[in-house]
């Protein structure tokens, strides 16, 4: 199986660094130079503080919180991992965002020692919410809440219970689903990657890690549906060679990412925006091996003829038109969910530069359709968005754009927006 990248996301102090800290250690994936560093005496002798073998800033240690994402590597029998420990603080959900952006799946941390379980099912935290509707829009394939520091709680049982009842209610008013709900210490290593003893919390399923392991990567969804769809390919990169030892046509290799379909020779394609077409003549994977290269993979690809193509072009079906679908032509517009992530409020009419796959092109908000409350999953009229809120947009681009709608394809259908004076990312854009 390929290997899965996953991030732990939720509200601040839910315990993911010592998720993260626990997996590490448990799989023996820690050095031990690295275990010495964060190992602490305490009357019962050396303890680990596990959250530290991901919290690497100094300002992160000091303070004890996460406020950059820091990715780290382990591997099972199974398959390899690739963890993004997203911060919990509202200010730093842009960090969470890009993390979760490229992630085969996401696990929530849900802190039962915050929650008044013992009244009834209790109201989720809005961090955590915003958490769970931010990886629903950017479509992470697999959710996974996990429900910590039940071992600090008096019933663990019937917290477990009703909390996840309140996961429940809230992911049918979000139209989102769960993949799983686990009961979890992260501190003491309860179906963490070892199980608990049985009956705890009245769970009998698999740990956290068996669920990782058995989970397919993006990769993997988008080759089982690679046939559906038609072809995407946005060139990146162009390599000029000087001798004709890899390619037997042409001197010019065009390297990229296949957005969407299968790339394989004697596909007829279309350059946009040019409009100029030609023939696959070769393509090869990233060691240089001439190969059929699906969604998800990177590729280098020779064309029959000499084409002038440059970094942000597209290769696209050789039926495609120069007039993309999602656009209400002539006028170029699209409506998209909008994650806010700039201290400045979004203002409408305003120009920002849009990056769509390698392209930038000048884009403005013509108007804002609404606001997501994240509360109650309202619809709030609004004229504008503030930092880190949710919400619908219309966009009109200078130039057409090959997107297609994010539900369809996260890498057609996704942009992000970044201000012209400062050059801050401002806005992550999910097509509509």
């Amino acid at each position: 199986m390929d290997a899965l990248q996953f991030i732990t996301c939720g509200s601040v102090d839910d315990g993911k660094s010592t998720l993260i800290g626990r997996l590490l250690f448990d799989t023996q994936a820690v050095l031990q130079d690295h275990l010495a560093g964060v190992t602490r005496s305490s009357a019962d002798g050396h303890t680990v503080d596990l959250a530290l073998l991901t919290d690497g800033l100094s300002a992160e240690r000091e303070q004890g919180i996460t406020i950059d994402v820091a990715y780290r590597y382990f591997s099972t029998e199974q398959r390899k991992f690739i963890i993004g420990d997203a911060p919990g603080h509202e200010q730093y959900t842009r960090n969470m965002v890009t993390a979760a952006s490229s992630a085969d799946a996401a696990v929530i941390l849900v802190d039962a020692t915050k929650l008044d379980w013992a009244s009834g099912v209790p109201t989720l935290l809005p961090q955590t919410r915003r958490h769970a509707l931010l990886v629903r829009a950017l479509r992470v394939p697999h959710i996974v809440v996990a429900i910590n520091k039940l071992d600090a709680v008096n019933n663990p049982a019937l917290a477990f219970e009703r909390i996840a009842q309140a996961l429940h209610t809230f992911a049918q008013d979000a139209q989102l689903a769960w993949t799983a709900v686990v009961p979890v210490s992260a501190l003491k290593g309860y179906n963490v990657v070892q199980p608990s003893e049985p009956g705890w919390c009245n769970y009998s399923g698999p740990t956290l890690l068996q669920l990782l392991e058995d989970l397919p990567s993006i990769a993997e969804l988008e080759a089982q549906a690679a046939g559906a769809q038609p072809l995407a390919f946005s060139v990146q990169w162009v390599e000029k060679l000087h001798n004709s030892a890899i390619t037997t046509h042409g001197r010019r290799v065009f390297w990229g990412r296949v957005a969407a379909g299968q790339l394989k020779v004697g596909d007829a394609v279309t350059v946009f925006p040019s409009g100029q077409s030609a023939t696959v003549a070769q393509v090869l994977n990233p060691v240089r091996q001439p190969t059929g290269v699906s969604a998800g993979h990177s590729a280098g690809v020779v064309l029959s003829h000499e084409v002038d193509i440059s970094r942000g072009d597209w290769l696209l079906p050789a039926q495609a038109t120069v007039a993309p679908t999602g656009f209400n032509s002539p006028q170029r517009q699209a409506t998209a969910l909008v994650a806010w992530l700039d201290t400045e409020p979004l203002a409408p009419g305003r120009a920002y530069w849009a990056l769509h796959g390698h392209r930038w092109v000048k884009a403005k908000v013509q108007r804002v359709v609404h606001s997501l409350n994240i509360t109650d999953l309202a619809q709030d009229s609004a004229h504008n968005l503030q930092a880190n809120e949710l919400g619908r947009v219309e966009l009109v681009f200078q130039e057409p754009l090959p997107v297609q709608p994010y539900a369809q394809s996260r890498e057609l259908g996704s942009l992000i927006l970044v201000d012209t004076a400062s050059h801050n990312t401002v806005a992550a854009v999910m097509v509509e």
